[in-house]
C-alpha cells in the first residue's frame, strides 16, 4: 500500500485551486441512469470514487468516456439502455453511496436488485430512510440476503416523503427517484447542503421540475422522460475547508481559488476565532497565519449546513492540537468520528474522547511518527497534523485519501510542503 512522508516546518506560501466536488459529483453521475441521452460534467474530479462508480455505471449499461476538455476534466456518460438492473455487492461495497444507483434503475425500468452498502468505520449510517423515501413513492421493497429488491411495475408515483431528521444521502436518493415518479412529490425535512441545489440544478436541465432545492422543502413535478445535458460540477467544499485548514496549521500565505468562501463559512469564522487571518475573494479565499504566534483554542460543534462540517471536524482537531489552552469539539452528525484522535497522541497531542465529545489541550509542537490513516477525513488530519510536526511523519493506508482527495501531494507541494508519496513497491513518486 502506499504511504505519504511529510517533513513537518515548511511554510506553505502559493495557489491551490479546488478541484469539482466528490460529493456532489457521484450522484450527478448517478443521475445519468435517468435517461438515454448523454449527460457531459465538467469540472470532474478524478478520483477513487468516482473510477468506482464509474464501473458500477459500465456494468449497468452506460458509456463512460473521461477526457480534457476547454473546461478541464469532464465525464461523458450515456446509457441508452440499462442492460442490468443489478448492482453487486463487490461494487457497491466499495462505496456507500454507490447504493444511489438503487432509485434511478427503479424510476427508469421498474425494478432492481442493488446490495446493500454495508459497514462504514465511521458510524452504522442505516439506509432504512432511503427505503422508506422509496416506499413512499410506491416502490415495493424485499430484502433478502444482503440485498434489496425494489419493484414499481406500474412506475413511481409521487408523494409525501418526510425526513425524521436531515439526511444527505436519504434526500437526494429521493429526488433521484421522485423526478421520473408520475404527479408531484413533496421532501419535507430536507437536508439543505449545497450539492442538493447542485444536483437539481442538474436535473433541472435535463428536464426536471425541481424546486426548493437548498431548503428544508423540496418539490418535485414527476415528468416521463429526462434529456441530455451539460453540468460543471460545483467546488468542493471540504477540499477548500481542507486547505484553508492545512494553511493555518504550517503558517504563511495560500489563496485557494475556483471556490467560494461562503460555502465554508462556518469554519472559516472559528479560524478567525483562534487566530487566523481571512481574506475572501470573489474567486476564494486567502487564508495566512505567523507560525511563530500560537492559536488560540475554541470550541465547535458539528451540524448540518451551513452549520460546522462534520467532514471538516478532524482537520480542525488536528490544528486545535498546537493551540493554546483547551479546545472542545461535539461531533453531533456520525457516531464513531474520532478515530483519528489516537493517530494525532502518536504524533505528541493530547486528546481525550468522551463519547461524543473531545477535549483538546494544546501543545508546544508536535513530532513526527508512524500513524495508520482509517478514513478518507481522518486521513488528511494526518497529513495536516505532519505539516507542522517536527521531523518525519508517515501516513500508511493512504487510499482513503485517494477517494476523496485529487493530487494532493502535488497541490500542498507546489505551495512548498515537503511532501512525497512513497509506492507500495517502495518507490517514491516524483
Amino acid at each position: 500500500m502506499d504511504r505519504i512522508a511529510i517533513t513537518g516546518g515548511a511554510r506553505l506560501e502559493g495557489e491551490i485551486p479546488i478541484s469539482g466536488a466528490k460529493n456532489s459529483a457521484i450522484k450527478l453521475m448517478a443521475a445519468s441512469l435517468l435517461t438515454d441521452e448523454p449527460l457531459r460534467l465538467t469540472n470532474m474530479p478524478r478520483l477513487a470514487d468516482t473510477r468506482f462508480l464509474g464501473k458500477l455505471l459500465q456494468r449497468l449499461g452506460a458509456e463512460v468516456v473521461e477526457s480534457e476538455g476547454e473546461d478541464g476534466s469532464e465525464t461523458l456518460l450515456r446509457t441508452r439502455e440499462i442492460v442490468s438492473g443489478f448492482a453487486p455487492y463487490d461494487l457497491v461495497r466499495q462505496m456507500r453511496a454507490s447504493f444511489n444507483v438503487l432509485g434511478p434503475l427503479l424510476a427508469r425500468t421498474g425494478q432492481a436488485k442493488v446490495s446493500l452498502p454495508g459497514g462504514c468505520t465511521i458510524g452504522a449510517r442505516p439506509v432504512d430512510l432511503h427505503l422508506k423515501a422509496l416506499e413512499a413513492l410506491g416502490a415495493r421493497i424485499d430484502l433478502h440476503e444482503g440485498y434489496v429488491y425494489a419493484q414499481a411495475p406500474g412506475g413511481l408515483k409521487g408523494g409525501h416523503i418526510e425526513f425524521p431528521f436531515n439526511s444527505v444521502g436519504a434526500t437526494e436518493h429521493a429526488l433521484l427517484a421522485a423526478v421520473l415518479a408520475s404527479g408531484e412529490t413533496v421532501i419535507t425535512n430536507a437536508a439543505c447542503e449545497p450539492e442538493m441545489v447542485d444536483l437539481a440544478d442538474c436535473l433541472n436541465k435535463m428536464g426536471a421540475k425541481v424546486s426548493g432545492a437548498g431548503t428544508s422543502t423540496i418539490t418535485v413535478k414527476g415528468v416521463t422522460s429526462l434529456s441530455g445535458a451539460t453540468h460543471a460540477v460545483m467546488t468542493d467544499r471540504i477540499e477548500a475547508g481542507t486547505f484553508a485548514v492545512a494553511a493555518a496549521m504550517a503558517g504563511g500565505e495560500v489563496r485557494l481559488t475556483c471556490t467560494r468562501s461562503d460555502l465554508i463559512q462556518a469554519l472559516l469564522d472559528k479560524m478567525v476565532e483562534a487566530g487566523v487571518e481571512v481574506i475572501p475573494h470573489s474567486d476564494g479565499v486567502t487564508v495566512k497565519r505567523d507560525a511563530s504566534r500560537r492559536l488560540r483554542a475554541v470550541e465547535v460543534e458539528t451540524d448540518p449546513y451551513p452549520g460546522f462540517a462534520t467532514d471538516l471536524q478532524a482537520q480542525f482537531m488536528a490544528l486545535m492540537t498546537l493551540a493554546d489552552g483547551e479546545s472542545v469539539i461535539k461531533e453531533t452528525i456520525f457516531e464513531n468520528r474520532f478515530m483519528h484522535a489516537p493517530e494525532l497522541q502518536r504524533l505528541g497531542a493530547d486528546i481525550a474522547v468522551h463519547g461524543g465529545e473531545a477535549r483538546v489541550r494544546g501543545v508546544e509542537a508536535l513530532e513526527g511518527a508512524q500513524v495508520m490513516a482509517t478514513d478518507l477525513r481522518a486521513s488528511v488530519s494526518l497529513v495536516i497534523a505532519g505539516l507542522a510536526a517536527r521531523g518525519e511523519t508517515m501516513v500508511n493506508r493512504v487510499y482513503h485519501l485517494d477517494r476523496g482527495f485529487e493530487r494532493l501531494e502535488q497541490k500542498l507541494g507546489a505551495c512548498g510542503a515537503q511532501i512525497r508519496r512513497i509506492k507500495g513497491d517502495g518507490e517514491e513518486e516524483d
